[in-house]
């Protein structure tokens, strides 16, 4: 049986709360809801059984195998737009509406989330946590969340004032990698680094790695093989005091040319790679 639709052709109220959603992170964390765009970032999310609030699609418009499969069996409200309203929801620059658009409940911010075994095959119980400290831009920390999903990471921790990762813009960037890995905030280092002092005293012996241009130590001689928690500091200021003297080593990517330095998610993503050739049997 089709599931009851609610049908909105004029930005009233609820319009309007989703649409505070797209750019008001205020409204967006008092919710503790986000819009999600996108064929994949849909997907992705009802694969690994997030929360849906309400799904949206255009009025009177014949959707395809992939959309009508979503609007049968997700969860939450059934909304239907005029195709202009969803284009605007969507964020495209033309009237065309996407086939839908979900809005997705925040999960809480809980670093014993992170608390799960990794995916490296010399050690099946090794995690390999990202924190990114104080990142700026949100397109950032959804490139980092592809890259973590790529090479095995098993979740990211954002620390600090900082981007958010619920962002429309980083859910984008993360084509849908964000729904794979858990992501918790953290408003300050001192509560994640007294977590991961918990952890190593239940058994989980991390060794933290920081990401820095003046870094001494040749990435490839490290064992990232074992439980690790692997630090990337801001974009323009790299890390923190408080993350520098809680790192165990800091390690350096061997380049040539005139760069002095990398993005900060191209960092983090080649440091992963090395991860995940380590663990690879």
């Amino acid at each position: 049986m089709s599931p009851s639709k609610t049908r909105i052709t004029s930005r009233n109220a609820t319009f309007q709360q989703w649409q505070a959603l797209l750019g008001n992170r205020t409204k967006r964390h008092r919710a503790a809801e986000f819009i999600v765009q996108g064929v994949r970032p849909i997907s992705l999310a009802l694969e690994h059984n997030w929360d849906f609030v309400a799904l949206l699609r255009p009025a009177r418009t014949r959707p395809s195998d992939w959309a009508d499969g979503v609007w049968r069996t997700a969860p939450g409200a059934r909304y239907e737009l005029a195709e202009d309203l969803l284009a605007e929801l969507a964020e495209r620059d033309s009237d065309e509406a996407p086939e839908l658009v979900a809005v997705v409940r925040m999960p809480d911010d809980d670093l014993d989330r992170l608390a799960q075994p990794g995916r490296s095959y010399r050690d099946p119980e090794a995690p390999l946590l990202v924190v990114f400290d104080r990142p700026s831009g949100p397109g950032n920390i959804g490139t980092l969340l592809r890259s973590m999903d790529a090479f095995g990471a098993t979740g990211l921790i954002v620390a600090g004032h900082a981007a958010d990762p619920y962002d429309p813009r980083a859910v984008r960037a993360s084509t849908g990698s964000l729904f794979a890995l858990p992501t918790v905030r953290v408003p300050a280092a001192s509560d994640v680094i007294t977590w991961i002092a918990e952890q190593r005293e239940s058994d989980t012996a991390y060794t933290v790695f920081g990401t820095d241009e003046g870094g001494e130590t040749d990435l490839r001689k490290v064992d990232l093989a074992g439980p690790t928690v692997l630090v990337i500091g801001n974009e323009t200021r790299g890390m923190s005091r408080a993350w520098r003297e809680a790192c165990d080593l800091m390690l350096s990517i061997p380049m040539v040319g005139s760069a002095s330095s990398l993005n900060a998610a191209t960092a983090g993503s080649i440091v992963l790679h090395e991860a995940l050739r380590q663990r690879l049997p």
